[in-house]
C-alpha cells in the first residue's frame, strides 16, 4: 500500500524539551512514512543533542521567512481570494485567550499560506500539526486553501486551559490525536457547541506516544540512606516542585535522609532555588540544570524514587502524561505522582507506584516515605510499571497506529 506524504509541524522541531515529537517523527519516517517538517520557527537555539543537530528533515522558518509571507499571501489572494479573506477575517478576528496565544495564532495564519504553496508544491497528501495551537491554526489555514486533509495533536498546555479556537479547529479537522485517555472526553466536550457533535466526537482518536525507552538497563535501586529522589521536568508552575521541596523538609525533620536531584531549567527556576534555601535544603537539594534525552539513563541509574508533583495552575494550565514518568517505569525506578490529568493511567496507587492528590506536601512526604520504607514491595510496583509502560507506549505500534489514521484520512490537493 502507497503511504500518503505527510507534513509535520510544529512551532520547534526539534526541540530539546520535546524529545518525544522528534522520535516520533524519526520512527515515523523509519517506518517509511513519507515525511516533511515544517517549523514554524528557527532551528532551537540551544541544548540540542547530536543526534536532533544532525536531523535535516525539517524546514524552518521564523524571522527570516518574513521578506517570502508577501509573495504567499498574494499568491491565495489571487488563487482563492473568498477563503483568503474569509481565513483572515476568522483568524485575525479571533481571540486566543492569552497575548503569547494570539502571536502564535496570528503567526501561524501567515505560515499556514506558505505551508499551503508547500502542499501544492510538494504533493502533500495529509497534514498534521504536534500540537492544538499556533500549528494546528497553520495545518487548518493551509487545508483549507488546498483541501488536504488536516489532523492535530492535542496534548496538555496547548488546551489546558483551551483557547477559544479549540472548536473550530475540531470542526475542521480530520481527526484529532489525544495522546491520553483522559483527553478524550474533554476534546469530545467542544464538539457540543458544533452542528452534529456526534460526527466531530467521533473525530477524537486515542494515540499514546510512541516513546523511545530505556528496555533493558534496569536501576539498582539501593534504597539505602540517603535515598535519592529525582525530578526531571521544566521548570514551571504545572509541576509543582515547590511542593516537592516543601515536602523535603518534612521528610529531613522527621530524620529521614534524602537527596534530591531535580533537573531542568524555566522561568520558575530562581524561585525553586531561593525556597529551597529558605527551607534549609541546600545539602539536600542539587540542581544540575537542563538534561538532554541522552542523560536521562546516568540520572535514572542513581534514583531510588522519581516523584512527579504535577499540579493544576490557577489558569487551569496542567500535564497530560509526563513522559518522564514513562522513562523512569522504563528503568524500573519507583515512581510517586499526584493524581492530575491522564498520570493515572500509568501510576496505578498500590500497584505501579504511589499516586497521592496534587497540592500536598504532606501526602507527598507520606509516599515517599511509604515508598522507600519497603524496597521489595516497591520493586515490584517498578516492574509492574515497566510492563504497563512497554505495552501501552510501544514505539512501533504506536508509529504504526498513527500511520493507519494518516492514511485513513488523506487526499491529493484539489486546487
Amino acid at each position: 500500500m502507497s503511504l500518503p506524504k505527510t507534513a509535520f509541524i510544529a512551532l520547534w522541531l526539534p526541540k530539546p524539551s520535546e524529545t518525544f515529537v522528534f522520535r516520533e517523527a524519526v520512527c515515523l519516517g523509519t517506518m517509511g512514512l513519507p515525511l516533511v517538517v515544517w517549523s514554524h520557527y528557527g532551528p532551537y537555539p540551544k541544548d540540542l543533542s547530536p543526534e536532533m543537530q544532525a536531523y535535516d528533515k525539517a524546514t524552518h522558518h521564523g524571522v527570516r521567512h518574513l521578506k517570502h509571507l508577501f509573495r504567499d499571501h498574494a499568491f491565495w489572494r489571487k488563487r482563492r481570494p473568498k477563503t483568503y479573506w474569509r481565513l483572515m477575517r476568522q483568524v485575525l478576528g479571533q481571540w486566543y485567550g492569552t497575548m503569547e496565544r494570539q502571536g502564535e495564532n496570528w503567526w501561524g495564519l501567515h505560515m499556514g499560506f506558505t505551508f499551503g504553496r508547500y502542499a501544492l508544491e510538494q504533493g502533500i497528501e495529509h497534514i498534521h500539526s504536534c500540537w492544538a495551537g499556533g500549528a494546528a491554526t497553520s495545518a487548518m489555514v493551509a487545508s483549507e486553501l488546498t483541501g488536504v486533509p488536516f489532523s492535530f495533536a492535542a496534548r496538555a498546555g496547548d488546551i489546558h486551559p483551551p483557547e477559544p479556537a479549540l472548536a473550530k479547529k475540531l470542526e475542521k479537522a480530520s481527526f484529532v490525536r489525544v495522546n491520553n485517555a483522559f483527553n478524550i472526553s474533554y476534546i469530545q466536550s467542544f464538539a457540543d457547541t458544533l452542528d452534529d457533535p456526534e460526527r466531530h466526537k467521533a473525530k477524537v482518536q486515542l494515540a499514546y506516544n510512541a516513546l523511545t525507552l530505556g528496555h533493558g538497563s534496569e536501576a539498582p535501586v539501593v534504597m539505602q540512606p540517603p535515598y535519592n529522589l529525582l525530578a526531571v521536568g521544566r521548570f514551571v508552575a504545572t509541576k509543582g516542585y515547590d511542593y516537592l521541596l516543601k515536602a523535603c523538609k518534612l521528610l529531613k525533620d522527621r530524620g529521614i535522609d534524602v537527596h534530591l536531584t531535580l533537573a531542568g531549567d524555566g522561568r520558575e527556576g530562581p524561585g525553586l532555588k531561593k525556597l529551597a534555601g529558605e527551607l534549609g535544603l541546600a545539602d539536600t537539594v542539587s540542581f544540575p540544570g537542563f538534561v538532554t534525552h541522552e542523560r536521562i539513563a546516568e540520572l535514572m541509574s542513581s534514583a531510588d524514587v522519581f516523584v512527579m508533583p504535577s499540579m493544576v495552575n490557577k489558569t487551569g494550565g496542567r500535564d497530560g502524561i509526563p513522559n518522564v514518568i514513562m522513562e523512569a517505569m522504563s528503568y524500573t525506578v519507583p515512581v510517586v505522582a499526584t493524581d492530575v490529568a491522564g498520570i493515572k493511567e500509568v501510576v496505578r496507587d498500590g500497584e505501579t507506584g504511589r499516586l497521592i492528590q496534587e497540592k500536598n506536601e504532606t501526602q507527598l512526604a507520606d509516599a515517599i516515605a511509604d515508598t522507600i520504607s519497603d524496597r521489595d514491595r516497591a520493586r515490584q510496583w517498578a516492574v509492574n510499571g515497566r510492563d504497563l509502560v512497554y505495552e501501552l507506549f510501544d514505539q512501533e505500534r504506536n508509529c504504526q497506529h498513527l500511520i493507519d489514521l494518516f492514511a485513513a484520512h488523506s487526499g491529493a490537493a484539489t486546487v
